[in-house]
C-alpha cells in the first residue's frame, strides 16, 4: 500500500466466526483497540532522531565534508542515486509524517487527545522542512489522504510547502496557538524531547521559526518576524533548552554506529575539510569529535573526499577515525533536533545581515560558548580573541558564524550540507574523483521506487528539476 496513505492500526484482528456472541467471547476488554497517542509520539520523535542521526553520519556527513568514506563510497564520490550505506532519508520522512498524522486526525476526533494537536503541528513542521530542504518540490497537500483523495498525490512546490495554508510556517504558528490555548489536564505523554512540558515545545516552535525564516531569508522578506521573535526572547537559549534526547551506553538505544560491525564504523574517516578547519582553529573539539591516527598518536589527519576506491590504497592506520563519542561512549551522544546554539548562530547571523537590531557579537560568542559546552569541551580563554574572533566590521564576520554553526552540527543529519548550499559556507573542498562531472550537489534525488509508485506525478516533478538532476537548486537556493 502506498506510503502516504497508510494507517497503523495496533491491538486485535477480529476473525469471523459461525460461533454466536464470538466476539463478546473471545474479545479481552483490557486490551486497547488502537494505538495511543502517546505511543505514537514517542515512535516518532524517537525513529526520526535515532535513524536521521544514522544518515546524518554516514551520508549527510559525506555531503557535508566532516567525514569521507574508504569504501562503499559511490555516495561520497556525488552519485547520489546510488546510495549504499546511507543516503535514502525519503522512506525515513515519509514514514515518521505519516505516523504523526495518525496523531493528528487523533486529536481532530477526540478531544481528550488534544494536548497532542500543538506538538504534532510542530513535529510535521519540523519533518516537512526536513523533506523540502533536501529534495525541493515534494508530495505534501494531497499525501496521508488516500481514502478521501489520491493514492498518487502531486508534488508541491517548495514555496508552498513552506509558505502556504498548512505548510511549514503556517504550521508552526498553529502548533504555537494549540499550546497556548490548552487548557485541559491530561498530561502530554511519550514526550522524550520535553518530558511533556507544553512552554518547551512553544520555545522549540519560535526557534524553528527563527531557523526556517533564516532558511527562507534570500527569497522573503523576514525580517518583522525575527525581529517579533528576538525580541518576545521565547525561544530556546540555553542548552538544558535543547530539544534532543541522549542515547545510551549500550543497546537498544545507543547510536547506531555502536550497534553495527566495526567495519562499518571504521570505513568513515576524518574529512580534510573538517581537519583542515579545527587544526586552523587550534579548536580542541577536534579530539572529542575524532581520534588522532592509529600510525601516529600524536597527530590528527584528514582524507579528501570522494577517492576512487578501486584505484587507490589506502590505509586506514593513517587516517582519524570518529571519535569514542560515536561508537564507545554513545551515552555522552544526542539525537538533536535543535539546540540553543545554533538558535544563537542563526541569530547571530541575522543581526549580522541586519535583518535584525541586535548584538551580533554577542550572540555568536554565546553560540560559540554553547557549542563547546554542548560537545563536553572546555573553551580555551584564548579561543574567541585569536582566530575565532569576532570583529566588528570585519568582512569574513558571517562566513565564521557559518563555519561555527557547521563545525557544531556534525551529528545533526544534513544539516551542514544544506546551510553550505544556503550561504556558500565554509569553503568545501573539490572531491578526489567526483561522478557528478565536478559539480557539488545542491538536493536528494528523487528515489527510484517513486517512478513506480506516483509515474504521473513523479514525471512532472522531475521534468521540472531537469530530469531529477542533483545540480538543480530548490526554490530557496535559486536566484
Amino acid at each position: 500500500m502506498r506510503k502516504y496513505t497508510f494507517i497503523l492500526i495496533f491491538g486485535l484482528t477480529l476473525f469471523t466466526s459461525c460461533s454466536k456472541n464470538f466476539e463478546e467471547i473471545n474479545t479481552n476488554p483490557n486490551t486497547p483497540v488502537s494505538v495511543q497517542p502517546g505511543l505514537l509520539l514517542r515512535q516518532v520523535i524517537y525513529d526520526y532522531g535515532e535513524q536521521m542521526s544514522y544518515e546524518g553520519f554516514v551520508a549527510g556527513n559525506l555531503l557535508g565534508q566532516y567525514l569521507t568514506a574508504l569504501d562503499f563510497n559511490l555516495f561520497d564520490r556525488h552519485a547520489l542515486k546510488s546510495p549504499q550505506l546511507g543516503g535514502n532519508p525519503w522512506p525515513v520522512l515519509y514514514t515518521n509524517l505519516r505516523d504523526n498524522e495518525i496523531i493528528l486526525n487523533m486529536t481532530r476526533e477526540t478531544e481528550a487527545f488534544k494536548v497532542y494537536e500543538g506538538p504534532a503541528l510542530i513535529m510535521k513542521a519540523y519533518i516537512t522542512a526536513s523533506l523540502t530542504d533536501l529534495f525541493g518540490d515534494v508530495p505534501y497537500s494531497e499525501a496521508f489522504k488516500g481514502k478521501e483523495l489520491t493514492t498518487t498525490p502531486k508534488y508541491d512546490p517548495q514555496e508552498d510547502i513552506y509558505l502556504a495554508e498548512g505548510g511549514i510556517l503556517d504550521n508552526l504558528n498553529k502548533g504555537i496557538i494549540a499550546l497556548e490555548n490548552y487548557e485541559g489536564a491530561i498530561k502530554l505523554e511519550g514526550d522524550i524531547l520535553f518530558d511533556g512540558d507544553l512552554q518547551a515545545w512553544i520555545k522549540f516552535a519560535n526557534s524553528l521559526k527563527i531557523k526556517h525564516l533564516m532558511r527562507i531569508s534570500s527569497k522573503v522578506d523576514v525580517s518583522g518576524q525575527l525581529q517579533e521573535i528576538y525580541n518576545q526572547s521565547n525561544y530556546i537559549q540555553l542548552n538544558s533548552q535543547n530539544a534532543s534526547f541522549n542515547f545510551t551506553a549500550g543497546e537498544p538505544n545507543s547510536f547506531r554506529m555502536a550497534q553495527l560491525r566495526v567495519g562499518d564504523f571504521n570505513n568513515f574517516v576524518m574529512a580534510e575539510t573538517m581537519e583542515e578547519i579545527l587544526t586552523g582553529l587550534d579548536d580542541p573539539r577536534i579530539g572529542v569529535l575524532f581520534r588522532t591516527t592509529d600510525n601516529n598518536p600524536e597527530v590528527f589527519n584528514g582524507l579528501l573526499n570522494g577517492i576512487d576506491a578501486s584505484q587507490t590504497s589506502i590505509s586506514p592506520a593513517d587516517y582519524s577515525r570518529a571519535g569514542t563519542i560515536f561508537r564507545e561512549n554513545t551515552a555522552m551522544l544526542d539525537a538533536n533536533f535543535l539546540t540553543a546554539w545554533e538558535t544563537n548562530l542563526l541569530l547571530a547571523e541575522a543581526a549580522e545581515k541586519n535583518l535584525i537590531s541586535a548584538d551580533a557579537k554577542r550572540l555568536y560568542e554565546l553560540g560559540v560558548s554553547q557549542a563547546f559546552e554542548y560537545w563536553h569541551t572546555p573553551l580555551p580563554a584564548n579561543y574567541l580573541k585569536a582566530s575565532a574572533a569576532y570583529e566588528l566590521g570585519a568582512e569574513d564576520n558571517l562566513e565564521k558564524i557559518i563555519t561555527q554553526k557547521w563545525i557544531a552540527n556534525m551529528i545533526n543529519g544534513y544539516e551542514g550540507w544544506i546551510e553550505y548550499r544556503r550561504t556558500g559556507f565554509p569553503n568545501l573542498k573539490a572531491i578526489s574523483a567526483s561522478l557528478n562531472e565536478g559539480q557539488f550537489p545542491i538536493r536528494i534525488p528523487y528515489p527510484t521506487e517513486e517512478a513506480a509508485l506516483n509515474l504521473q506525478n513523479y514525471e512532472a516533478a522531475a521534468g521540472s528539476t531537469d530530469q531529477n538532476s542533483i545540480n538543480f537548486p530548490v526554490w530557496w537556493d535559486s536566484e
